[in-house]
């Protein structure tokens, strides 16, 4: 198999994350980085791969065979795959559930005019997470899903409450709650409420003379956020916030409880669960997998819009298919 040129657009997070992604798959190579900022002032990590401006990649669509486009879900991805689709094989990580059958139809259109295809809302949730609860349907068709997330940091929830009157710093957390947890294992099946299944758990750097009443009421009573958990505010300093929260780790599990025979007396749970230390390079690391799956697909001469539920596990893999059914079948 030839080696797979990935290009990155973005360089966050989830650009660096591709770039050391990209070293632990010997079959990849960096082919280029994208950025919206001046490319003379991207330090990459990568010697002797150029940094483009976003906005001039039209002039380099014949270097990449795959390219992984890093931007937010909230306003980069809905105009960005779409476009980008036009020059190139994409992949993104759009994660706004609800969005993503209109995403799909955007990216969709775009890439089969253009003659490429195009994998959208890869990663863990959506992307591995959603795997688990196709298959959980699948082998046990009367059964309930449960999804529970954490423990792990929220960084849209801690952005809210660093835009809280009196915080100048802060970081939260989103914890599933065990119990309602061991009553999905026993096969309870319960019916959980929003606040039944997740508590939040927020650290928090107050500025100098700030009413710390007042912040913990404004955090726990913030509506779309923190107003239907149990939510526990910690007031630390900023030496205690760096020192003990710098990392980005996240996680959760997927299960289906479901019965079979006559009566449904046999329960059954298929429990699938993450624990990661860092968020971006493990949805990183995810990306790159299905980015060998487009470049097969576009091998094949398909084009149009792909997720997760397409992809046969074998295109993920560097393996061959004899290499895969000696060792892992």
């Amino acid at each position: 198999m030839s080696t797979i040129r990935i290009g990155i657009v973005g360089y966050g997070n989830l650009g660096k994350g591709v770039e050391l992604a990209i070293r632990s798959n010997p079959d990849t190579a960096l082919a280029f980085v994208a950025t919206r900022r001046d490319p003379a002032a991207v330090q990459i990590k990568t010697e002797n791969v150029p940094v483009y401006k976003t906005s001039d990649l039209a002039a380099h669509r014949d270097e990449a065979d795959v390219v992984i486009i890093c931007g937010g879900s909230a306003t980069d991805l809905p105009q960005q795959t779409p476009e980008l689709a036009k020059l190139f094989n994409v992949i993104d990580s759009f994660d706004t559930h609800a969005r993503i059958p209109e995403h799909f139809a955007n990216v969709d259109a775009a890439a089969k005019e253009s003659g490429h295809v195009a994998m959208i809302s890869v990663g863990w949730d959506p992307g591995m997470f959603s795997l688990a609860r196709l298959y959980g349907n699948c082998i046990l068709p009367d059964g309930k899903d449960y999804t529970f997330w954490g423990k792990g940091v929220s960084q849209g929830h801690s952005d809210a409450i660093r835009r809280v009157e009196g915080v100048q710093d802060g970081k939260q957390y989103t914890v599933p709650v065990e119990a309602a947890m061991e009553a999905v294992r026993r096969g309870d099946q319960p019916e959980l409420t929003t606040r039944q299944k997740h508590l939040r758990e927020c650290f928090v750097v107050a500025k100098p003379g700030a009413d710390l009443a007042k912040i913990e009421q404004d955090i726990k009573t913030m509506p779309n956020y923190f107003d239907e958990y149990d939510t526990t505010v910690h007031f630390i300093s900023q030496e205690e916030l760096n020192r003990d929260h710098a990392g980005i780790p996240h996680g959760g599990f997927v299960m289906r409880s479901g019965v079979t025979g006559e009566n449904g007396e046999h329960k059954h749970l298929i429990e699938y669960s993450l624990k990661l230390d860092s968020n971006p390079e493990f949805t990183t690391n995810v990306l790159v997998a299905f980015a060998r799956a487009a470049y097969r697909y576009a091998q094949e001469k398909q084009t149009g819009c792909k997720t997760v539920f397409d992809v046969a596990p074998a295109y993920l893999s560097p393996l061959s298919g004899e290499e895969l059914r000696a060792h892992m079948l």
